[in-house]
């Protein structure tokens, strides 16, 4: 079995990745640029893809092909439809970083909530001798205790920030979809989500219906000025009309740990934040904990193993 892995550079060099037990060939690309993907894939039995786009004319030159393997949760960097017609297997992987990012989510809310950011930096340009006083009050600081944090998104990630969110004597509303009632008593409508939140999350996957999801319109009804957290995808939330808001002061504050271009290139709005107090982004590393990316890493080889031993799991269906 040929295996080929498009871009390993994407899992830390720290993490090992676990022997297969069937003879095989196992060939490692550090990244593969677009354009030598197809070659790449060719006589490839099994591909591993985590960033790399694979689409159906890729696919047609890859007449062997039988397992693309994701590297990740997210699916939409393979054409599901164009495998679906080839009959090859795609998985994915499934609940591995269930305490990476929720525990990211609250440390970018507590640096936000009390400033943490800001008054180090403050303390770095020499603030406090400045101030001649044993503290200063220069940045809002905010408990967590008796806040509201709407959560957009009821999967693994956005219940275990629920449970960390009460833990902490918060009050967790989950948000109903978007334009839709009725979902029983456990959701809160989107837009009162919107409108009683001192903080808003986002723990939901990045499709149509969810693209742009949070855009000018919703900042509108943001009564509380909330912080807002994105460690799900770029795309949910307008970038530009979040630079917008942050300027205007429809929110307080903003913690991203992703953008629609990664890295942002010069263009990009985020760039338009860089000296913002209230502004923290981090470079899509939410998940990368030492302890999720082996579980990463091992659950990868276990989905090709399953596989070779003809019994797929975490199967994804077009």
């Amino acid at each position: 079995m040929k295996i080929v892995f498009l871009d390993r550079s994407t899992i830390s060099p720290q993490v090992t990745l676990p022997a297969l037990p069937f003879p095989h060939e196992l060939q490692l690309y550090g990244e593969t640029p677009d354009e030598d993907v197809a070659a790449r894939i060719a006589a490839a039995d099994v591909v591993i893809t985590n960033k790399v786009k694979l689409d159906a004319r890729q696919l047609e030159q890859a007449p062997n092909l039988k397992l693309i393997a994701i590297a990740a949760t997210g699916t939409d960097v393979v054409d599901l439809q164009a495998c679906a017609a080839r009959g090859i297997v795609v998985s994915n992987i499934r609940n591995y970083a269930v305490h990476t990012v929720p525990e990211h989510t609250f440390a970018l809310i507590v640096a936000l909530r009390r400033s943490l950011a800001a008054y180090h930096d403050a303390v770095r340009r020499g603030r406090w001798q400045e101030s001649g006083s044993f503290c200063f009050f220069d940045y809002p600081i905010k408990d967590l205790h008796g806040s509201v944090l709407g959560i957009i998104g009821d999967g693994v990630l956005g219940q275990s920030v629920a449970r960390m969110a009460s833990a902490l004597g918060m009050q967790p509303l989950f948000a109903a979809h978007k334009g839709r009632e009725g979902m029983g008593p456990l959701y809160t409508p989107f837009d009162e989500v919107l409108r009683r939140s001192d903080i808003i999350t986002l723990h939901c996957p990045l499709v149509a219906q969810t693209r742009n999801l949070i855009d000018t319109a919703e900042f509108s009804k943001m009564e509380r000025r909330p912080l807002l957290i994105n460690t799900a995808r770029g795309g949910l939330v307008n970038e530009a009309a979040l630079v917008e808001a942050l300027q205007s002061g429809k929110v307080a504050g903003a913690g991203f740990d992703v953008a629609t271009q990664e890295p942002p290139g010069a263009e990009h709005p985020f760039h338009q934040l860089k000296d913002a107090p209230n502004f923290i982004l981090t470079p899509h590393v939410a998940w990368a904990s030492d302890e999720a990316v082996q579980g990463l890493a091992d659950q990868l080889i276990d989905n090709i193993c399953a596989f070779a031993q003809g019994a797929p799991r975490n199967v994804v269906a077009a």
